[in-house]
């Protein structure tokens, strides 16, 4: 069962962020996308260096299906959504989206991130302690 309140993380796009007509290059929503599932662990206390540091374990994308919906333009206030759909045993399911501030959805993607013994390229189990299971 998904989390009941997506966390938000607002973005502003920078000329950086377009393309020669100032439209988000596709590339860019993937960033965006990263930077709000980094901010969801970093609000629940959790740090990733000193999270790999201490246990070897690190979280990788292993699947991502995205929609472009509309396109984000140059200075566009938006925010970025993480709910997690499902989490397993080594990996977590999110539902995430980049809307425009006016609320209009830009991109819907579902990603898996795995939790992975760096040093065996392997999955691992999550920690419950850092990410407890989600309640059915």
């Amino acid at each position: 069962m998904a989390e009941p309140v997506p966390f938000r993380w607002p973005i502003r796009v920078y000329w950086e962020d377009t393309d020669a007509g100032g439209v988000v290059y596709h590339a860019g929503y993937l960033r965006f996308l990263e930077r709000a599932r980094t901010e969801w662990l970093r609000a629940r206390g959790v740090d990733q260096l000193a999270f790999k540091q201490a246990t070897g374990l690190a979280f990788l994308v292993a699947r991502m299906e995205l929609d472009f919906l509309r396109p984000a333009l140059l200075d566009d206030e938006l925010l970025a959504t993480v709910s997690v759909k499902k989490r397993g045993a080594a990996s977590i399911l999110f539902d995430q989206t980049i809307e425009r501030a006016d609320g209009a959805c830009l991109v819907r993607a579902v990603v898996r991130v795995a939790c992975v013994d760096m040093t065996r390229m392997r999955a691992a189990p999550i920690p419950a302690s850092l990410i407890p299971p989600i309640s059915p």
